[in-house]
């Protein structure tokens, strides 16, 4: 495990019952995501992949499988380019929400169109274009497309207080993309001190080298109007 485990009881059942879930219970969900990744990528009948969104779409049912055959998921379902709740413009890679279930944290109700937790995919490096920013794991130089940037902004999961960045690393390794994640921000910091902070870089929080899986944790400050702050738990997984 990435992180300890928070003790999770199995309902099954009715499809309308309603669970009522510590707060601390979304570490345990985000760790549910961590620990299928070195499993999905290693899995022999897995197409081999390089593009985002094929990745994401296999990961996607991965976790779907995952939920329905393990006790204590089965009231979850991951979806795939589903509209961002404040701004149904913008899409997120996937997302995580109750399956016919009314789901309660911390007095916040979840159901089928209230999502758990935002997550979005992004493949280090960047893959090289013209129309490409290099940094698109942080920001984009034109536009609001970067991943950590749209967090930040509050243009995914405004409402949230919790995301999820999963990279999918295909050249060098965590420890490369952590100091270059990290020089990035400390650029951004240098150009822009109102707008960025040493918060924002992402914190080493577990690297399993065996597995080639890393977890990382980084805090955001936002905009008023938003929550005050986001966490993004970035899990890296070496491809």
């Amino acid at each position: 495990m990435l992180a300890d485990e928070v003790n999770v009881t199995a309902y099954s059942g009715s499809l309308t019952a309603d669970l009522h879930l510590p707060n601390e219970w979304i570490t345990s969900l985000i760790n549910f995501i961590a620990d299928a990744l070195p499993a999905w990528r290693d899995d022999p009948r897995r197409p081999i992949e390089t593009g985002e969104t094929k990745l994401s779409a296999q990961l996607c049912g991965r976790l779907n499988s995952l939920c329905r055959r393990t006790p204590g998921w089965d009231f979850l379902q991951f979806r795939r380019e589903e509209p961002d709740e404040t701004d149904g413009r913008r899409t997120i890679d996937i997302v995580a929400s109750a399956a016919g279930n009314i789901i309660w944290i911390d007095g916040r109700e979840y159901d089928d169109f209230r999502s758990l937790v935002p997550i979005e995919c992004k493949r280090l490096p960047t893959p090289t274009s013209r129309k490409r920013d290099e940094r698109e794991y942080v920001i984009t130089s034109e536009g609001s497309t970067g991943g950590i940037q749209r967090f930040k902004a509050g243009h995914h999961g405004a409402e949230h207080k919790r995301a999820v960045m999963i990279g999918y690393v295909q050249a060098y390794d965590v420890t490369h993309w952590h100091k270059t994640v990290g020089r990035w921000i400390d650029d951004l910091i240098t150009e822009l001190p109102t707008a960025w902070t040493v918060a924002d870089k992402p914190t080493l929080a577990a690297h399993d080298k065996s597995q080639r899986i890393a977890n990382l944790v980084s805090i955001h400050f936002r905009q008023r109007g938003l929550t005050p702050h986001i966490q993004i738990d970035h899990l890296w997984i070496e491809m």
